[in-house]
């Protein structure tokens, strides 16, 4: 069977002294799957843009923020990850330099800055910490990982770099 994704960024916007991390925790919409989460922003890029593209806009639509600098992290296959099983591809970056002041919220709940040291306290879909270590560390190299989901669970995760 062809492997159909959609496909989506998913970007953690850092402070300017590198130590927080805007995140968005999805406390406004008691239908949404992802309720109660703390996630980075993002989502589905559109049919007419490139990647960078579609993180700039979902960045500027969630946060109210213009991207300056950003880098691309890694990639991530989710299979079966989607509220009905849908699969899903997303290019992971990290927003170094950001113009504007982030809003407090928008329609999926409340943005917060969090400290990078504490990101493993927060409520996150479980399969986050597998991959949230590589997205903050030193090394240059890109990740590519595959996280299949089965029933809202989680269950391998392996990655290369290049």
């Amino acid at each position: 069977m062809p492997y159909t994704p959609i496909v989506a960024t998913l970007g953690y916007v850092l402070s300017p002294d590198g130590r927080e991390v805007l995140m968005v925790h999805r406390n406004a919409r008691p239908d949404d799957h992802q309720l109660g989460k703390y996630n980075g922003l993002g989502g589905k890029i559109e049919r007419d843009e490139d990647v960078v593209a579609g993180m700039r806009r979902e960045i500027l639509e969630e946060a109210g923020i213009q991207c300056d600098a950003m880098q691309l992290r890694g990639t991530i296959s989710w299979p079966g990850f989607g509220k009905h099983g849908e699969d899903w591809l997303g290019f992971v970056f990290v927003i170094t330099r950001f113009r504007g002041t982030p809003h407090a919220s928008n329609p999926e709940g409340t943005l917060e800055w969090v400290p990078i040291e504490k990101l493993d306290e927060l409520p996150m879909w479980e399969g986050d910490r597998n991959f949230l270590p590589l997205v903050f560390d030193d090394d240059p190299r890109a990740f590519h990982g595959v996280m299949p989901y089965r029933d809202g669970r989680m269950q391998s995760w392996s990655y290369s770099r290049v």
